[in-house]
């Protein structure tokens, strides 16, 4: 099977599908894998993107209509004038400059956006909050399987699709499985060659494991984070340092190179004729509580990598992206305003984004509820109208064809009262 990986990432690739304990896993699950919905003669595919580290969705997608969006953000409102304008979606969202691609898809009908959206989850912890974004379930503390992977083991007992020629699998892209994806349905795992570089959030990660468990180390390991935050060139970067231990994310040009790359190698496993069908790849550094940057900064700078991410899909998909749908979902929000060191804070709502062409979009999907000092959630965050899983039900039900009974009580258990959305895709 050729992907067009290099010949290193195909060696490193076809050396995971060929071990023993894969195959047999393959061969024990053939029947899930084979069933994946080819309904009506259609071949779907899916890929769910984590964006990790709470994704700041009004800087993202602004509400330029709303009255109270300039003084909430004063300077750092996205605005549809100025030096550099936000891109117009309907009239009252507007997109972050840095995301063209995704601008153009949107105007062509193949992305839709999810604004004031959020999971079950109402506290702040990024470890719990992607637990519950990526087990599915309601509450923190059973996140041992991913819904990703508990829809595709649930097809196997359809009998109302064609069974195709060759063998269907779930498949990561990364150093890590993400959660999402885990389960009783086989998973086949892709490492790319080039490795992103650290994130905040795995360095704060490493950083609590130490203080738990090698005091000593913890401590060399934050001061050397705080002598690395001094040495940057950038003065606001040494004003933060003042505050206390602060990491940037590693040079943004590493940074777009893997987006590019791991994203770029998952459509080209679910372009592959025999190849698999669902795949889920994480991408981290989202966590911006310093020098946010929404135009001109660091997150200015993730997105746009992301939108170099998407545009990478959408090409090596190739025929296949009008089958194709893209989830880019995140843990929680950031806060409704800008902190003391230009950043923002953990939060509750915020935005997801779905690309495809296979989806009915050019929306922006939203039950507005303002962002006015009186309608903020706890009077800090913007307040989630939208259940994420309504959406991802949805998807799951109309795309992948994936029975009620079992979105409710196997794929996200408690959520009887979330009903999937309905026509989101072009064929409902």
């Amino acid at each position: 099977m050729d992907i067009g990986l290099t010949e290193e990432g195909r060696h490193q690739y076809m050396m995971i599908v060929s071990s023993p304990a894969n195959i047999k896993n393959l061969h024990k699950y053939k029947e899930i894998s084979q069933k994946l919905a080819r309904a009506e003669g259609r071949d779907p595919r899916f890929l769910t993107i984590i964006l990790r580290g709470a994704l700041d969705g009004l800087a993202a997608v602004a509400p330029v209509g709303d009255p109270d969006w300039v003084k909430l953000r004063g300077d750092n409102a996205l605005k549809l004038e100025g030096t550099t304008p936000a891109l117009p979606l309907d009239g009252f969202f507007a997109l972050n400059p840095a995301m063209p691609n995704l601008h153009r898809l949107y105007k062509a009908g193949h992305a839709i956006i999810a604004h004031a959206t959020a999971t079950p989850y109402r506290e702040r912890s990024h470890f719990d909050g992607q637990d519950v974004l990526e087990s599915g379930y309601g509450k923190v503390g059973r996140a041992d399987t991913g819904w990703l992977n508990r829809a595709l083991a649930s097809l196997a007992p359809a009998e109302r699709v064609a069974t195709p020629a060759s063998v269907r699998r779930s498949f990561a892209v990364g150093p890590i499985t993400p959660l999402v994806v885990r389960g009783p349905a086989p998973v086949l795992s892709w490492i790319p060659p080039r490795l992103p570089p650290a994130s905040d959030e795995t360095t704060m990660r490493l950083l609590d494991i130490y203080r738990h468990t090698d005091p000593t180390l913890a401590r060399v390991f934050e001061e050397r984070m705080h002598l690395e935050a001094i040495a940057g060139t950038d003065p606001n970067r040494r004003q933060a340092a003042n505050a206390g231990p602060v990491v940037q994310i590693g040079n943004i040009n590493q940074v777009r190179t893997y987006f590019t790359e791991a994203a770029g190698a998952a459509a080209k496993f679910l372009a592959t004729p025999d190849g698999p069908r669902v795949g889920a790849l994480a991408l981290d550094g989202w966590d911006t509580h310093v020098n946010e940057g929404a135009v001109n900064g660091r997150l200015s700078n993730l997105l746009g990598a992301l939108d170099g991410a998407i545009a990478a899909i959408e090409t090596n998909m190739g025929a296949a992206w009008s089958e194709t749908v893209v989830a880019l979902v995140t843990e929680f929000g950031r806060t409704a305003r800008i902190n003391g060191n230009e950043g923002t804070d953990h939060g509750t709502g915020t935005v997801a984004f779905f690309t495809g062409g296979a989806l009915k979009g050019g929306r922006v999907i939203a039950d507005w509820p303002g962002v006015s000092e009186t309608s903020l959630y706890q009077n800090r965050d913007l307040k989630p109208t939208i259940d994420l899983r309504a959406v991802l039900k949805g998807l799951l039900k109309d795309h992948l064809r994936v029975e009620d009974r079992a979105l409710t009580h196997d794929i996200f258990p408690d959520s009887n009262d979330v009903k999937p959305m309905a026509e989101l895709l072009k064929l409902s």
